[in-house]
């Protein structure tokens, strides 16, 4: 399941991306239009600064934008970075996870099946596709 974390990383990455002015954009005016909570945001997009996803500076003028242009962000990168992964169990989350069933496991090609849609799913969108979709 994708969190708030993922979901709303996207909204602000959407975000930076519409309102782009080659400035930086203040997060109090992402966490108005986007209608979350500006103390929320800021943990959020401290990840996105140390994923790199996005830069940020402080006092006058400072706010946050996009490191690269929205066609060079795949969906995947975002939602892996601030959910760690996209495997939907344990033993495909980490590859030191020691499953003692991995022997008889009939499920576990359909999981890894399912883990491959997921990722090529969100890997082949990128964030420019995302970018103009909502209400206005």
């Amino acid at each position: 399941m994708i969190t708030t974390r993922g979901r709303y990383a996207l909204r602000v990455m959407i975000d930076l991306a519409e309102n782009d002015n080659g400035g930086f954009i203040p997060l109090k005016d992402i966490a108005a239009r986007q209608d979350i909570s500006k103390k929320y945001l800021e943990i959020i997009v401290r990840d996105m600064v140390a994923g790199e996803l996005v830069c940020g500076a402080s006092g006058k003028g400072g706010g946050y934008r996009l490191t690269r242009s929205p066609e060079e962000y795949s969906v995947g990168e975002i939602l892996e970075l601030m959910e760690t992964t996209l495997a939907p169990v344990a033993c495909l989350a980490d590859e030191n996870y020691d499953c003692p069933r991995v022997d008889k496991c009939n499920t576990l090609p359909m999981w890894k099946d399912f883990s491959t849609m997921v990722h090529d799913f969100f890997y082949s969108r990128k964030l420019s596709d995302l970018l103009g979709k909502g209400e206005k």
